[in-house]
């Protein structure tokens, strides 16, 4: 049976592995904070989850945290949407996409979704439309589709696929007016993103070279076009 000091010393001994200077050691501690919850590690949890450098601890951060009772995570992670700091903010967005509460819709806003750091939007969108309901999904396509031409092509890609994830009630319409924008960048996203829906096999890249030669308007594509 395990005792109260045995408890205290596990409970310490996590918490120490989570503020380590070796990733190894804070990916076992989060690993063991998610085998053996206890409400004292969801704070903990949570702060290392906004300043984390490696993926694979964050993940593991994230999963820890699913474990633990909604009615705890849930409250302090939608806190993490408020923070200034961009890695705070994506990694709770990520951490809601997982835990899967579905209530936490409305605290998607509009300025997570046009947030100005692309990793932040790219988690954003994601968590949106896993967890928007059917009712809001033509609203929420018309945002995404405001970011049509942002960034990138990673950037773009998060954006089409999470369009395309919004289903064929939501997305053509939308669609079908980004592509008359008069900013060419819209016009191939948006055409790129059609074409994708479309025939999913054809590949991103070249659904955007497709849509660059129909909106170009000489050879060398659309202005400000990132390779």
């Amino acid at each position: 049976m395990t005792t109260p000091k045995a408890e205290t010393t596990t409970t310490s001994r996590v918490l120490a592995g989570l503020r380590h200077d070796d990733s190894s050691v804070r990916l076992r501690a989060a690993l063991a904070a998610g085998s053996d919850p206890d409400p004292g590690f969801v704070e903990p949890l949570v702060e290392r989850c906004g300043v984390e450098p490696v993926f694979h601890v964050r993940d593991m951060l994230t999963w820890a945290l699913t474990r633990h009772p909604q009615t705890v995570t849930v409250p302090r992670v939608l806190a993490e949407l408020r923070s200034p700091d961009a890695r705070a903010r994506s990694q709770a967005l990520h951490t809601l996409s997982k835990i899967g509460d579905r209530s936490v819709w409305p605290e998607l806003s509009r300025s997570l979704l046009t947030d100005p750091d692309d990793e932040v939007a790219r988690t954003a969108w994601r968590t949106a439309v896993l967890l928007a309901p059917e009712d809001e999904a033509a609203e929420l396509a018309r945002v995404l589709v405001s970011q049509l031409g942002r960034g990138v092509r990673e950037t773009q890609l998060s954006l089409s696929r999470a369009l395309i994830e919004l289903g064929e009630l939501a997305v053509p319409p939308v669609l079908a007016g980004a592509a008359d924008h008069p900013d060419p960048r819209v016009r191939a996203h948006a055409l790129a993103t059609e074409r994708l829906r479309r025939d999913p096999e054809a590949g991103f890249a070249y659904a955007v070279e497709e849509a660059k030669r129909v909106v170009s308007p000489g050879p060398d594509g659309p202005p400000g076009e990132e390779e």
